[in-house]
Formats: C-alpha cells, sequence, structure tokens
C-alpha cells in the first residue's frame, strides 16, 4: 500500500468528476525545468555546428530574388522551383527583409528545431498524464550529430521538426481535452507546403482525427477535410500554372518516383549502424514494456481514459515513421548522411520523447542515458572530408575542410572555394554577356547570344552564393536546370546526382559557335537539334516564355505530361526528337 501511494504521488492526479488534471506544484516544477534543459541543451549543441549548405544557399538565392521582385526562382527570368519546401521559403522571407538571409536561415532554423523538441516532449508528457517525467527518446535526438547538422544548415530540417511537434502536441490535446480539431486540420494540411513526401502523414493523423471527431458529424468532418486541403491544393493550382509542372523540380533531379531499394539500405544502415541505434531502441522498448507494467500495477486507480482513441493516437507516431521511413529507403535514401531519415526517426520517437517517472522507467531510461552518453562522446561517421560508402558524404565536414572554416554561413566564408570565385570573376571580365563552363579541370569562357552572363556549376548553392543575382547559375543534376532536370540519369549514378548533362548541351543552350577546345563541334550541334524538337521547345516556354494568362492556362494543362517528359541526355539520341 505504501508503494502504491508513494506511485501515484509521482503521477498526475485526475479528478473523476471532472477529468482534470491536478499536477502539485513540485511535479510543474521539475517538468518544466526538464523541458527548459532539453531545449536549451539541444539549442547549444545546434548552435555550435551552425553552418549554412550548399543546399540551402540554393533555398537563399530564391528568397533574394524573391525579394527583389523576380519570383520565386532561383534564376530571374526562368520559372523554376529549386526549393523543395515551399513553406521553408516563405517563412524565410519575412525575417530576410530585414536582416541577412544567411542568419534568418541559421536562427529560423534553430528556434524552430528547439521549438519542435520541446512541443514534442511536452505532448508525450501530456499523452502519459505523467506527474513528473523523464527524458527518454528526447535523449536520441539531443545526441545525433546530423540533428545537430541540420538543425539549421539553410534547409528545412528544423521546420519540419517544429510541424512535426505542433502536429503531435495538437493531436494529443485533442485526445485529452476534445479542443483544437480546427488548428490541428489546418496545421496538418501544411504538410505538402512543408515537404511534399509529409503527405503521406495525411492518413494516418487524418484517421486519428476522424476517430476523435467521430461522433461530431459528417459535416464537420468535411469541413475539417477543407480546411486541411484548402491551402495545399490551391498552392498546387500556383505551381502548375507558374511552374508548369506537378512536383518540385528537385523531384524531377532526383527521380523521386524511381526505386532504389537496395541503396536505400545502405543510406538506412548509415544511420542506424554508425550510432548503434539498435541499443537506443532497446532501451526504448524496455521503457514502454515497464509502462505497460506500471499500468497494469495502477489498475482500480483513477479511471482510466478511453482506450481505443489513445492507442489510435500513440500508433499515429510510429506509422507515420515506417510509411517515411520506407519511401526514403524506396528511392534511396539521399547523399547527406543522415538528413533525409531524421524526419521518420524524430517521428518514431515522439509517444516516448518522455516517459513518466516511477520506479518502472528509471532503469530502462538509464539505460538509454547510458548509450546517449557513449554516443554524444565516441560515436561519429567513420568517413570524414571524402565520400564514404555508397557515395554517402558528410556533407558538413567536406566544406568545413574545404573553406577552412569551422561554422560556414556567409558569403565572405564561401569565397575561398577552390573554383567558384574564379568562374565568377572571369564572367565579371568578359564583358559582354558570356558563358563560363569547366571543361578539363579549368574555366572556359564563351560570348554567348543569351541575354545575361550564364555559369555552369554543380554546387548551385555557392555558385549562387557568389555570383550576382543577374548572372543566370545552371547545373546540370537539374535542380533548377530543366534541360537537364527532363532528361535520363546515368543508370546506378550517385544518389541526387544521377543526372549529369554533359557540356554540349549547355554551349548549345547560349549559342556558342565555332570550335570549343573541348567538346567536339557535332556533339553541339545534335544538342542545338534536339533542343528543337517540340516538346523540348514547349518545355522550356514553360518556365522562359513571359507569364501570360495564356502561358499560365498552358502550363496548368499541360503539367501532367510535362512531369513525365524524358529524353535521352545523350545529345545525339536525343536529337531524333
Amino acid at each position: 500500500m505504501i508503494r502504491r501511494r508513494e506511485e501515484l504521488r509521482m503521477d498526475t492526479v485526475v479528478a473523476p468528476e471532472t477529468g482534470v488534471q491536478r499536477v502539485p506544484p513540485a511535479r510543474r516544477t521539475w517538468n518544466a525545468a526538464v523541458l527548459v534543459l532539453l531545449g536549451a541543451a539541444f539549442a547549444a549543441l545546434v548552435w555550435n555546428r551552425r553552418w549554412v549548405s550548399d543546399d540551402g544557399l540554393i533555398v537563399l538565392r530564391t528568397v533574394r530574388n524573391l525579394l527583389a521582385g523576380a519570383g520565386p526562382v532561383f534564376n530571374a527570368g526562368e520559372r523554376v522551383e529549386a526549393n523543395t519546401s515551399t513553406l521553408w521559403t516563405y517563412l524565410l522571407a519575412l525575417p530576410s527583409l530585414v536582416w541577412s538571409p544567411n542568419w534568418s536561415a541559421v536562427v529560423l532554423g534553430l528556434v524552430l528545431s528547439v521549438a519542435g523538441l520541446v512541443l514534442a516532449a511536452d505532448a508525450a508528457r501530456r499523452l502519459w498524464r505523467a506527474g513528473a517525467i523523464l527524458p527518454a527518446g528526447a535523449l536520441v535526438v539531443l545526441v545525433l550529430p546530423p540533428f545537430w547538422d541540420f538543425g539549421t544548415s539553410g534547409l528545412e530540417t528544423g521546420l519540419i521538426t517544429a510541424w512535426l511537434g505542433l502536429t503531435w502536441w495538437l493531436l494529443v490535446r485533442l485526445l485529452r481535452s476534445g479542443r483544437g480539431a480546427w488548428p490541428l486540420a489546418v496545421v496538418l494540411g501544411l504538410a505538402p507546403l512543408v515537404r511534399p513526401d509529409l503527405a503521406l502523414l495525411w492518413l494516418p493523423v487524418g484517421v486519428a482525427l476522424l476517430v476523435l471527431e467521430w461522433r461530431s458529424g459528417w459535416r464537420r468532418i468535411l469541413g475539417l477535410a477543407a480546411a486541411a486541403l484548402a491551402l495545399p491544393a490551391a498552392y498546387e493550382i500556383f505551381r502548375m500554372g507558374y511552374y508548369g509542372l506537378l512536383v518540385p523540380s528537385t523531384a524531377l533531379a532526383k527521380e523521386a518516383g524511381v526505386t532504389r531499394w537496395e541503396q536505400g539500405g545502405f543510406y538506412l544502415d548509415d544511420l542506424l549502424g554508425t550510432y548503434e541505434l539498435r541499443w537506443a531502441g532497446a532501451g526504448l522498448l524496455l521503457t514502454v514494456l515497464a509502462l505497460g507494467l506500471r499500468s497494469a500495477v495502477r489498475r482500480g486507480g483513477p479511471p482510466a481514459p478511453r482506450k481505443a482513441p489513445t492507442a489510435v493516437v500513440a500508433a499515429v507516431p510510429v506509422v507515420s515513421a515506417l510509411l517515411l521511413g520506407l519511401y526514403v529507403t524506396r528511392v534511396g535514401g539521399d547523399f547527406m548522411h543522415g538528413r533525409m531519415l531524421l524526419p521518420a526517426l524524430f517521428c518514431l520517437l515522439l509517444p516516448v520523447m518522455v516517459v513518466p517517472l516511477s520506479r518502472f522507467t528509471i532503469v530502462p531510461v538509464l539505460a538509454v542515458a547510458v548509450w546517449a552518453g557513449f554516443c554524444l562522446t565516441s560515436l561519429r561517421p567513420a568517413y570524414g572530408a571524402t565520400l564514404g560508402p555508397n557515395w554517402i558524404a558528410n556533407e558538413r565536414l567536406y566544406y568545413v575542410l574545404l573553406l577552412g572554416e569551422p561554422n560556414p554561413v556567409t558569403a565572405e566564408d564561401y569565397a575561398s572555394h577552390p573554383m567558384v570565385a574564379d568562374g565568377v570573376a572571369r564572367l565579371q571580365r568578359s564583358g559582354d554577356p558570356s558563358l563560363a563552363i569547366v571543361g578539363g579541370g579549368d574555366w572556359y569562357v564563351y560570348p554567348s547570344t543569351m541575354d545575361r552572363d550564364t555559369l555552369v556549376w554543380l554546387n548551385l548553392g555557392v555558385a549562387g552564393e557568389l555570383a550576382p543575382l543577374d548572372t543566370r547559375v545552371l547545373d546540370g543534376v537539374g535542380l533548377v536546370n530543366p534541360v537537364a532536370g527532363h532528361a535520363t540519369g546515368v543508370p546506378g549514378g550517385r544518389i541526387g546526382h544521377d543526372k549529369d548533362l554533359t557540356p554540349e548541351w549547355f554551349l548549345a543552350d547560349a549559342g556558342v559557335e565555332g570550335d570549343t577546345g573541348f567538346v567536339g563541334p557535332q556533339y553541339v550541334e545534335a544538342a542545338r537539334a534536339a533542343l528543337l524538337c517540340p516538346r523540348t521547345v514547349e518545355m522550356i516556354d514553360s518556365y522562359r516564355a513571359p507569364l501570360t494568362l495564356d502561358r499560365f492556362q498552358r502550363n496548368l494543362t499541360g503539367s501532367v505530361d510535362r512531369t513525365s517528359y524524358r529524353y535521352p541526355r545523350q545529345a545525339v539520341d536525343a536529337a531524333r526528337c
């Protein structure tokens, strides 16, 4: 009996007549301290690894063009959706009105990352009706270096973390209080605008919302569905008419519909194996079993909440994690260590970010803490500045070592790039509009028929950061260059870089004539012929032609066919139309 009373004093007391939680002041203070310490520790770790990645710099150039009045594009005059996260682009534009976009990305990413972790932990506290909490899954987030690296980086990872945390918090709030269905529906609707693959969460969260609101009637349920779908549907219409595609350009460049299970398996093992996550998983599984034992011991105490809705809500993060992880593995993962699996891992940890402090949970949580200490001090990828196995890179470390900067954020930090700054300088010295492209390890500069300078370089972010906004920057993998995006890729090529457009396409597009010095004239002529194929001409017009009402309508109606359009990357084959 004494043990039972001690156990109950550790937990939230639920008044039978009202169902209202009564948490003793000392417990509230403890819980607040745990959440604050988690947030502060995570903020310090993320800030220590602050940087803006090459892909993050792509986002920043789009933001600069947006603020300059050229629209949400990477190159002025070319309507290409180079950023995967629509919401991140527009959200980042707000502080960039008054502050450096680079530092806006760092600070906003950090704030959103911390907010996501704290919201997720508080939601788990509410789920378990815990009077006092212990960090469990939050320890995994806290000690994994990829969470630090991509908490800033200029990419949308911080926004994804915040969105996941907020969605989970709103869902648990709806379960426990019956309030907040409309905010949850609106936030859920933002999923594909945060990142398109997050639309996979519509089903599990939607099912939970349906279960919780079932008795409200079909009119309310249809209203909630309309609230969730209105904004993404409106943006999709805009995307089809403005950009002429069903998906961002990045989905074409990386062929998001292609199946590459083996590479995806390598990518999954690169994260799980590097950090020995099986031990953390075992500790958390024991924690869940301990919570089940605790629940069995406490039967006969305060009335338990309805079990079926609680089970559905608790299952949502697990199902969501499996869907996201399966999708990432199916498409082959990514070339950046850990990055694409972070949302799935964060999802999986949501129900156990924190757990009730009790005699049942202390030991398994302590086991997780032991792993966390070992991970924090000892576990790192075996590869450094070079590519790791299966073409996976420690992207941040690569640029830190290449640039000699511990925290590369600004254009000044990237100015020491061994190739890009030289290419920009050569273009500026050329006078008339010119094309700068690398051949044989050096820059070639040719007079161009285009209306402005064009720089061709693989690492678009660095090139776009160092080149002026009135310089057209193109890549061979198709992130901002539809001519490359609609071409076929190199079979079995590096994930995310398997589109590798050959130089003759750029030379032909820029109107370069005569001997180029490193590409045979017959290849340039073949590329010029390929660019005149009717469907290719129409594809180019969809993003380069002035945006009239007629062009918008043609983009809209042709977006389905245009999205699936492909031609051989070898110009000689593509010239056959």
